[in-house]
């Protein structure tokens, strides 16, 4: 089998955008469209892939850093066929070439995959596409046997070819050998004076070389993007096969029109998932999970039956089975909720160990800190982790109870069963089954006379 070499066109400038951002670095589902594109080059196993970038280079360069990618620069955009021609130096003469478009950000792997299939010594392989409105597209010319002839691009058709409905999508695939000797014979002599691509159909053709074509499921895996309206169809078009896919898992969505999945999410039977919710990058919900409406979940893993109340955050942690969080909880990186927890309303969290069954109730922050089992932090408790240089740790034993408005001043250690008094400050370590109140002591003025306002 031959080496698979696949060629990005990225170098356009997207003027329709309205933007200084480069078109291919917009995104879909949180992703650059040009990283969506790539990563199914290296679904289909691609051995190396080659960008071929112009305008906004440096910054394609910065945002796609990788060592599989090898760069062309396209200094000026003289069509199609000049933009391949920038990678040809760097393909090997033995492999199968793949030409996709940055700013086609959602063609399936199988539909690539079939379309590579058709790539001999003697054949190449072409996506099309049938349309109820051709307009715009380059036709798909035929003979009488129904074989492929060429391609006409819609400046250069006639009123006849405009009635075609079958178009050509940019995608192709070819041996390197082949476009090694049909590129250099590209000519400009066309109504945009530039270097079509899409001429070696009728180069292939002429020399007995087959034009295989293949197609997409729909018409939305090969829509590219010119403007911010193509950008916002696609995006809803993928969130909906995103929420396609849940409900066939076994998700029920509150409505399948309000949730974005922009990363991986991954779910057991039975999940609830309400309004508006965001997930972001490796998510998994186990069976049993429900999200409330309006919650951010980013990287992170939810044990099963956990319920996640309204407007919560939870960032790159990992929570037990039959937890409870929120409403309005944040859960940042490096926390860690076993079984039967609770992180109630306004409590937020950062790399805090809990133990099974303890509980955060609200208005809270427990920062750097290891909870043991069944502790209870109450109402305005804090974690007074960070001395303006370094953070420090906060240690609680099991079944610790921590009365409300308690600042605990780290480094400290709360051993197991200790009772802290509320609104205590607490800088010493406080040893098993001991009260520790720290707080200044009350005075009751008599015949107190409050200020008056002067004139």
């Amino acid at each position: 089998m031959k080496p698979l070499h696949v060629v990005i066109l990225a170098a356009g400038q997207g003027s329709r955008m309205k933007s200084s951002l480069p078109k291919v670095l917009h995104r879909i589902a949180g992703k650059p469209m040009l990283h969506h594109v790539m990563d199914t080059a290296r679904q289909l196993g691609a051995e190396r892939i080659h960008g071929v970038i112009g305008h906004g280079a440096d910054q394609v360069r910065e945002i796609t850093s990788a060592e599989d990618v090898q760069w062309a620069l396209q200094e000026q955009q003289l069509g199609t066929g000049h933009a391949v021609a920038q990678a040809l130096p760097n393909l090997p003469d033995n492999a199968s070439v793949l030409i996709l478009y940055g700013d086609v950000p959602l063609t399936r792997r199988e539909t690539l995959e079939e379309l590579v299939s058709r790539v001999s010594d003697q054949s190449i392989g072409l996506l099309t596409v049938t349309l109820d409105n051709p307009d715009g597209y380059g036709r798909i010319l035929r003979d009488n046997q129904g074989k492929v002839t060429a391609i006409v691009e819609q400046k250069d058709a006639t009123d006849q070819q405009k009635t075609i409905t079958e178009v050509n999508t940019g995608i192709l695939a070819v041996s390197a050998g082949h476009l090694k000797a049909w590129l250099p014979q590209l000519s400009n002599a066309n109504a945009q004076g530039e270097y079509y691509l899409t001429d070696i159909i009728a180069m292939a053709a002429e020399q007995g070389i087959a034009v295989e074509v293949a197609q997409p499921e729909t018409e939305y895996e090969v829509q590219g993007v010119n403007n911010r309206l193509q950008l916002a169809g696609l995006e809803r078009w993928y969130q909906q096969q995103q929420a396609n896919r849940l409900m066939t898992e076994g998700a029920t969505l509150a409505d399948p029109a309000r949730i974005d999945v922009r990363g991986e999410l991954i779910i057991g039977q039975d999940v609830l998932i309400d309004i508006n919710a965001v997930f972001e990058g490796k998510v998994t919900l186990e069976t049993g999970v429900s999200v409330g409406p309006n919650c951010l979940l980013r990287n992170c893993h939810i044990g099963g039956d956990t319920h996640i109340e309204a407007n919560s955050v939870i960032d790159g942690a990992r929570v037990g089975r039959n937890a409870q969080i929120g409403p309005f909880a944040r859960l940042r990186p490096g926390t860690a909720l076993a079984d039967h927890t609770k992180v109630g309303n306004f409590v937020e969290t950062k790399k805090a160990v809990v133990g099974e069954g303890s509980k955060i109730n609200h208005l809270s922050y427990v920062g750097d800190a290891t909870l043991g089992r069944n502790v209870n932090v109450g109402a305005g408790t804090i974690t007074c982790n960070y001395d303006g240089v370094n953070k420090h740790q906060t240690r609680m034993g099991d079944g610790v109870f921590v009365g409300s408005n308690t600042s605990l001043v780290a480094p400290v250690s709360l051993a197991d069963n200790v009772t802290i008094g509320a609104g205590s400050t607490i800088t010493r370590d406080v040893e098993n089954g001991e009260l520790a109140v720290a707080r200044g002591k009350q005075r009751n003025i008599a015949d107190w006379q409050r200020p008056t306002r002067k004139d």
